[in-house]
């Protein structure tokens, strides 16, 4: 009796574990499309010149 009490708690936990990790993807996925659509659909725009630093 006491291996099946423990079972039903690690059941649960993993249940809840389970759920935790949906959240966790499904606020992931909501911030990811609320930064796709904030921009324009272009990027910024760097200078060659920026991307270098000079040798000394």
């Amino acid at each position: 009796m006491f291996e099946y009490e423990i079972a039903q708690i690690r059941r649960a936990e993993l249940i809840q574990e389970a759920e935790t990790e949906r959240l966790v993807r499904q606020v992931r996925r909501a911030r990811r499309a609320a930064r796709r659509s904030a921009k324009d659909g272009e990027g910024p725009v760097s200078w060659l010149s920026e991307r270098f630093v000079r040798a000394a």
